[in-house]
């Protein structure tokens, strides 16, 4: 089989490094793929959003299946047009990526079926937003409508940070169109967790739960960021949690996709807030999270394509999705400055007895050296029988590997760890 991945990252890099383990799989390609993905795959440069070129590859190339990873390339209908030319795909099609497409839809769907999320106002009009800020209850939560790279979400702890984060959203267009519509919501309190799921659009298996650290720094201080590190599972995420979340969220969300003509078919991302009063949708993601995948998907005992074939077919209710109740834990690399500014360009050295465990995000090849080509570099995991192994295995990795301008984190799985204990 010729297999297409687009995207180029790493949860790209993960998702590729799974799908090799299946024998009938003889071509990998990745679009546009980086650096560090060219050694699992044949790296195309053709940018995961020009839909128009990736189905002319597909197409020429007689791409047997096709995997959309990134939330663009989804919400812009790429699964829609692979599909017109007889190529399945594993991801949903644009109807149904509006879930995370659009903020304002996803909050509707919630209030109309019932499923469990924080209270929250829409607003279209900036004056009539801060106007309703004079009474709102602070904290609060303001969230750009669209796509924003997962930087669309402002937790402001003053009314003045509340005020100057709709006027950055609406007036200063710090997200461009996706800021025209916001959210403004309760905020809740309470452990987070991460819980992908497969779904052909009639029965939900949902993947081993996870745990971002979304913070830059140390002690969850500084900037948000796209993800420093990850375990699974989370610690939080209780066998009694996850049956109240099938019977609340993760079923009642695909019935009322289906109800409103949207199937969902692919992988649904459930940002969940553990709160006193039960599990509560944060957000939905049509997609794999980035960097959950560098955890959940090495933990995946199941054949990956199988599965997603099955999401594909409609048949996922026969097929084992089964996973290890062992943990693991993925640390960040990052260039220093992320998520601001940071240079770029630094030779990567990466040993090969620990490169089946790296999966690189930002790279690129030149003159033959592997040179970092972004915020986020790497991820490395671990998998251990113990939270405590994984994490400690990890950070020994980290530290042979080597770039100039290397940033980590070295408290990643700490709190995941002191909830065991607790």
């Amino acid at each position: 089989m010729k297999i297409m991945v687009v995207g180029g990252g790493g949860r790209e890099h993960a998702i590729i490094k799974k799908i090799k383990e299946n024998e009938n799989v003889e071509k990998i390609y990745a679009l546009p793929g980086n650096g560090g993905i060219a050694a699992d795959a044949e790296c195309v440069d053709i940018g995961a959003k020009d839909i128009s070129a990736i189905v002319d590859f597909a197409t020429e190339n007689g791409i047997d299946y096709a995997v959309v990873a990134p939330d663009d390339p989804l919400v812009l209908g790429c699964v829609d047009a692979l599909e017109e030319k007889g190529i399945p795909c594993f991801g949903p099609r644009a109807n149904a990526a509006i879930i995370e497409g659009s903020k304002v839809f996803s909050k509707n769907l919630m209030k109309k079926y019932g499923i469990p999320t924080a209270a929250y106002e829409v607003f279209d009009d900036m004056q009539a937003a801060l106007a309703y800020l004079e009474s709102a209850p602070i904290p609060t939560v303001i969230k750009a409508d669209g796509l924003a790279l997962g930087k669309g979400v402002i937790i402001a702890q003053t009314l003045d940070e509340a005020r100057a984060a709709v006027i950055s959203m609406m007036q200063d267009k710090q997200f461009g169109a996706s800021g025209d519509h916001i959210v403004i919501e309760e905020f809740l309190s309470g452990p987070e967790v991460s819980v992908l799921a497969f779904t052909d659009g009639k029965v939900v298996k949902p993947m081993v739960s996870s745990m971002d650290h979304k913070r830059a720094g140390d002690n969850d201080t500084g900037l948000n960021t796209g993800g420093m590190g990850t375990v699974a599972p989370n610690p939080y995420y209780t066998e009694s949690i996850a049956d109240e979340c099938m019977k609340t969220i993760f079923k009642p969300t695909i019935e009322a996709m289906n109800k409103e003509g949207r199937t969902f078919k692919g992988c649904l991302y459930f940002g969940l807030m553990l709160t006193p009063v039960g599990p509560k949708v944060i957000e939905y993601n049509c997609r794999f999270g980035d960097p959950e995948t560098q955890v959940v998907l090495p933990l995946l005992e199941s054949d990956l394509l199988t599965v997603m074939q099955a999401t594909t077919n409609g048949t996922l209710a026969d097929t084992e999705v089964n996973f290890s109740d062992k943990n693991a834990c993925c640390v960040i690399m990052a260039s220093k400055g992320y998520p601001q500014a940071y240079e770029k360009g630094f030779e990567m050295t990466i040993p090969a007895d620990i490169a089946p465990d790296v999966y690189v995000a930002g790279a690129k090849i030149s003159d033959g050296k592997l040179l970092t080509n972004g915020g986020r570099v790497l991820g490395v995991t671990s998998i251990a029988k113990t939270l405590y192994e994984a994490i400690e295995v990890s950070y020994q990795k980290v530290e042979k590997i080597h770039f100039g301008n290397a940033y980590y984190r070295h408290d990643i799985g700490q709190r995941a760890l002191a909830a065991n204990k607790g």
